[in-house]
């Protein structure tokens, strides 16, 4: 199933020429992945306080998009510029995992939003996470399908924050959790069938 990660490389080639800026300067690829993490961290602390909330929403879709493109750099800085370690591969997979459950957990405070899907998406993100290491261990490659992969989640919930931001929230945010919910539950079955059929093959 189709998955906006497919578009990664196109992405990856307009960020080509920073990566080859911040490898010139010394910036390591574990300290991009740490970065991400630490912008994630703060949003989602920053979520917290309903003080600030509609207007904290707005800033979720750039953070998105620029935790999505720091993780593509810190890839792009290990394998293309000799940076890749086991520790980075550790962190790789981690700090997206926190990054993800800092940001995505705050929704359960919306309005008329029902916590326990929120909290259910959080862990079924987590699964299918797992879903795609395990792959690698019975000797497929790492797997990214969707369709409710990590970038499409980060699509989805930033368009959703855009709504926050601008008022547009209220119970039917339940109906796109609970489609959220569905579709990671198929992400999770694809990763799997799809890394059998490859070691099979």
């Amino acid at each position: 199933m189709a998955s906006i990660y497919d578009i990664k490389p196109a992405f990856q080639n307009l960020l080509r020429p920073s990566v080859r800026w911040l490898a010139a300067r010394g910036v390591t690829a574990n300290q991009v992945t740490l970065a991400a993490m630490a912008l994630s961290l703060l949003v989602g602390a920053a979520l917290l306080y309903p003080s600030w909330y509609p207007g904290i929403y707005w800033s979720i879709p750039l953070v998105m998009l620029v935790r999505m493109a720091l993780n593509a750099i810190d890839g792009m800085l290990a394998r293309e510029h000799n940076m890749q370690s086991a520790l980075g591969g550790i962190l790789n997979e981690l700090c997206d995992v926190f990054a993800d459950t800092a940001l995505y957990l705050p929704f359960a405070l919306l309005p008329g939003a029902k916590p326990w899907l929120v909290v259910g998406i959080v862990i079924a993100a987590v699964i299918s996470e797992m879903a795609g290491v395990v792959a690698v261990q019975i000797g497929a490659s790492r797997r990214y399908d969707g369709p409710m992969g990590k970038s499409d989640r980060a699509f989805v919930f930033g368009a959703l924050a855009l709504c926050v931001g601008l008022g547009w929230h209220g119970a039917w945010v339940n109906a796109l959790f609970a489609v959220i919910l569905l579709l990671i539950g198929v992400t999770i079955v694809n990763r799997c069938l799809k890394a059998l059929r490859e070691v099979n093959a």
